[in-house]
């Protein structure tokens, strides 16, 4: 009886060791077809090297401070996460979510 514990790799299929079982190679389903699209709070789609406004004041956390709406950032850049821009604002290195900036 075939258990499928060890498989073999090919670039069109995999290949059960055991019994010879061939089965069509498909996507992962983690892996995304398509590049991730990032939008501002306006629907725009940001990209890398773009510069975003914040929409409203956003308290930092850990201690009292505020970035006001309004602040400019230099280039951003995009990552993988909840917080999807990594940028600078106001001389301080942050992480934002989209949602809170629109594209400038």
């Amino acid at each position: 009886m075939c258990e499928m514990t060890e498989v073999l790799e090919f670039p069109d299929k995999w290949e059960c060791v055991t019994c010879g079982h061939e089965w069509p190679r498909e996507a992962r389903p983690d892996a995304p077809d398509a590049p991730r699209v990032v939008k501002d709070a306006h629907g725009n789609v940001l990209a890398d090297g773009d510069c975003v406004v914040l929409i409203k004041d956003l308290k930092l956390g850990g201690g009292n401070q505020v970035l006001k709406g309004g602040s400019k950032s230099k280039p951003i850049r995009l990552v993988e996460g909840d917080h999807e821009i990594d940028c600078k604002m106001d001389g301080m290195a942050i992480a934002l979510k989209a949602c809170f900036v629109k594209k400038a």
